[in-house]
């Protein structure tokens, strides 16, 4: 009993209480945590213990989150139901009856041949069951005669009773069976097994059919269910009306489908007008394009329908209506003849070519020589309007002859120089200030100057400010028309602006504290500013500069004679020079009750 308890303490702390009450010994996998109860038992909670082993086993864990495999199948239950431990080193805590193992608790059903096999087939001994694949080419790699070609989802033919009995549904690809192909074999189309990538074209199986003595040899192409159907290779049906955009009219009707088609269909495009065929029986030489139609119909060639002028870009209109064709036309090649009117009114061009050759723009079909009315001034970049009117103004008081139209000035100074009162000064543009219905002007908007007109100066005559027409000398300074208000006599510059405002030259105003950066208090606020600014500004400044010191301006009243310095407001204030400011000097209270300093 006395050993005992002595070596109860020390196994103790070797091994913990809980590895000495342990049951048994842990299997092999487990060995690591024989030592450590904790990483699979929460003490006081049996319950816990199902999370520490999904902790290590993740896989599983994951299973049971997502509810997949054999684990996530299961009903919510303890680790433990199934798996129990400290059964010794070789125990199989994970071994089930595979006799009896419902397969259909996995992902993975057995059905049909699969039922039988063992599981050894599928599971491979040293892999956990879990890794097997679920994919059909898992097992079946070596029975895919397509090589791979296919892909992996062999269960899209191939089912579990019958590995070589496949069943396709051909409708799921992009060339659903019809007709007779419903009865062909794969092979027929399918060679050596090759699925994928098999030729959807018919030429593909059908070239022997092509290259028959009834055949087109391939001179039509490749796309023989343009005529050819699936029910049947022959007879072809092929509406040449309906499946084209070429209607077949006329002696079209009767012609072979190769005195037009001679080289292989769908290679070479045939073209649709008639100058691909009758290029020979043009008379024109491809004057007048490939619109044969306009002119020719399918009945007949030779027999020229009557063209009808009108539908041409040269409508015959007015006196063109009653001019034989030749007149115009000096052979067959009649898009030769001119379309603009100078082609041939060259020589009553009165104009010497100077307007264009655009002469339907003043001159009509029904008269060379009558104008009036055709032509709109408004349309050109001068519109006559007010006094400039057509009925005011003569079109010689602008132009000067017949070959002077083009080109006329339409600036105002062009004609209106002699009227010009400003020299030239103000520039060009009249139109600013004067308009078309009177050269006078009405009212200006000074606002559009660089000296915009406020306070009195709105109510000013021009001529205050502007001496002569030549508007642009007027200064825009304040002094240059307010030097006889300047009762400063240039002391505060020249800048008015600063103090004064255009509502009333008598109402100024020039906030000392704030502009600069001498404050004015006490008496200070009512001296004249000449009291301090005695010389005339420098150019440029509101001011002559002014010392801030005191004695600058109060020299004569310093009994001192300069004893105590500059700094008079060390004991005078602003208020009256002659109070002083209480001050403290060597410890002693020095008052200015007489006004006399110590």
């Amino acid at each position: 009993m006395v050993l005992c308890g002595w070596l109860l303490p020390t196994l103790v702390v070797a091994q913990g209480i809980e590895s000495i009450l342990a049951p048994g010994l842990l299997i092999q996998g487990h060995i690591k945590q024989e030592n450590d109860c904790k990483q699979c038992h929460i003490k006081f909670d049996r319950k816990g213990q199902s999370g520490l082993c999904m902790d290590c086993h993740k896989d599983v864990g994951a299973d049971v989150k997502a509810k997949t495999g054999f684990h996530g199948a299961q009903k919510p239950q303890a680790c433990s139901t199934c798996h129990t431990d400290h059964k010794g080193r070789d125990a199989q805590i994970a071994s089930f009856d595979k006799k009896q193992f419902d397969h259909s608790q996995t992902d993975f059903q057995l059905k049909g041949k699969h039922k039988p096999l063992e599981c050894e087939k599928c599971h491979a001994p040293a892999k956990k069951f879990r890794e097997a694949s679920v994919q059909c080419n898992g097992c079946h790699r070596k029975d895919d005669t397509h090589k791979g070609s296919l892909g992996v989802k062999c269960a899209d033919c191939h089912n579990e009773t019958n590995w070589k009995e496949a069943r396709f549904d051909h409708s799921t690809t992009r060339f659903a069976l019809e007709g007779k192909h419903v009865d062909a074999k794969c092979a027929d189309c399918h060679k050596d097994n090759k699925y994928k990538d098999t030729s959807r074209a018919c030429v593909s199986c059908h070239k022997k059919d092509d290259d028959s003595s009834k055949g087109h040899k391939g001179q039509f192409g490749e796309k023989c269910e343009t005529c050819h159907g699936v029910k049947a290779w022959k007879p072809a049906n092929f509406n040449h009306d309906v499946d084209t955009k070429y209607v077949l009219r006329g002696k079209h009707h009767a012609v072979a489908c190769t005195a037009c088609h001679q080289t292989p269909l769908y290679k070479t495009k045939l073209s649709q007008d008639c100058y691909a065929c009758h290029s020979k029986d043009d008379k024109h030489k491809d004057s007048l394009g490939r619109d044969c139609v306009s002119c020719h119909s399918e009945r007949s060639w030779k027999e020229p329908a009557k063209f009808d002028h009108d539908k041409s870009s040269f409508p015959l209109l007015g006196k063109h209506g009653k001019v034989e064709c030749k007149e115009c036309h000096k052979s067959a090649m009649f898009k030769d003849a001119p379309k603009d009117c100078i082609g041939c009114h060259k020589k009553d061009d009165k104009h010497a070519t100077t307007l264009g050759d655009k002469c339907a723009d003043c001159h009509g079909e029904s008269d060379w020589k009558t104008t009036a009315g055709r032509f709109k001034h408004d349309k050109t970049r001068f519109m006559l309007r007010n006094a400039h009117a057509e009925s005011k103004v003569k079109c010689t008081a602008c132009h000067k002859d017949l070959k002077s139209y083009r080109n006329t000035p339409t600036e105002c100074v062009s004609c209106h120089k002699k009227d010009d009162k400003h020299e030239g000064q103000a520039g060009t543009a009249c139109a600013s200030c004067h308009h078309d219905s009177s050269w006078k002007v009405a009212k200006f908007d000074h606002g559009l100057t660089r000296f915009p007109l406020t306070g009195r100066h709105i109510t000013a005559t021009c001529k205050s400010c502007h001496e002569t027409t030549r508007f642009k000398d007027a200064p825009r300074d304040c002094y240059a028309c307010h030097k006889k208000d300047d009762r400063h006599k240039l002391k505060l510059g020249v800048r008015c602006e600063s103090c004064h405002n255009t509502r009333a030259w008598s109402l100024w105003d020039f906030n000392h504290d704030k502009r600069t950066k001498y404050v004015l208090d006490g008496a200070h606020r009512k001296v004249a500013c000449v009291s301090c600014h005695k010389h005339e500004a420098p150019k440029g400044k509101d001011a002559a500069p002014v010392s801030s010191n005191c004695v600058s301006c109060h020299q004569a009243e310093d009994v001192h004679e300069g004893q105590f310095g500059v700094r008079c407001e060390q004991c005078h204030v602003t208020e009256n020079w002659k109070k002083f400011q209480r001050r403290m000097s060597r410890g002693l209270d020095v008052t200015n009750r007489e006004g006399v300093l110590p």
